[in-house]
């Protein structure tokens, strides 16, 4: 770039800076990102300097590069690491808890009729719209979306039932397990 050009960069940052520091705070919240936010897009901005061939759009172009800044920096904290106050729980996953969902889950699909279950299956599983799945299983949509109904219905209330005899399995085994301990105690007191 020439002098004359880095003069000229440097007046127009002088004269609007104030101006386009107000622009990066209403695009990000903090002060701090909002100043590292402009001082990103000015050097991007002076590299091509030379090329705005209309100075009075420079503010245009300028903002314009800080919200693609922006808007790069929001895709990248996905992936940075987030401090906290409290560590979660060390847990190491085998899967033997979702293996244990899909075999529930598997198991459950079961009391279904073949056309709902196929019904469930096209919608959640393989995520089809319902049209797609009206064509594929040759049914009109307002037949496949009271179907579904009927469906989720029937499992939602199969798995209640099933959650309600585990408990009651659970009670029951407690109360074993605490007329053995007594027994037990009442050997040792002997």
């Amino acid at each position: 770039m020439a002098h004359g050009e880095v003069l000229e960069f440097e007046e127009y940052v002088r004269t609007r800076q104030e101006a386009l520091l107000r622009s990066a705070r209403r695009l990000v919240p903090d002060p701090v990102d909002a100043q590292d936010l402009l001082q990103t897009a000015l050097v991007r901005t002076y590299g091509r300097w030379d090329g705005i061939a209309d100075k009075s759009l420079a503010d245009a172009y300028l903002r314009r590069v800080m919200i693609n800044t922006r808007t790069e920096w929001w895709r990248a904290r996905k992936l940075e690491e987030v401090p906290t106050e409290q560590l979660p729980d060390a847990s190491v996953e085998d899967g033997s808890e979702q293996r244990a969902d899909r075999a529930l889950l598997m198991d459950v699909l079961k009391v279904l009729a073949p056309k709902q279950r196929s019904v469930v299956v096209l919608r959640h599983w393989e995520q089809m719209s319902t049209e797609e799945t009206a064509a594929a299983l040759g049914m009109s949509a307002g037949t496949v979306k009271s179907t579904l109904h009927r469906a989720l219905a029937r499992l939602r209330q199969e798995l209640e039932a099933r959650e309600l005899d585990a408990r009651t399995l659970e009670r029951y085994e407690a109360r074993r397990a605490d007329r053995r301990d007594g027994r037990e105690r009442e050997r040792c007191a002997a």
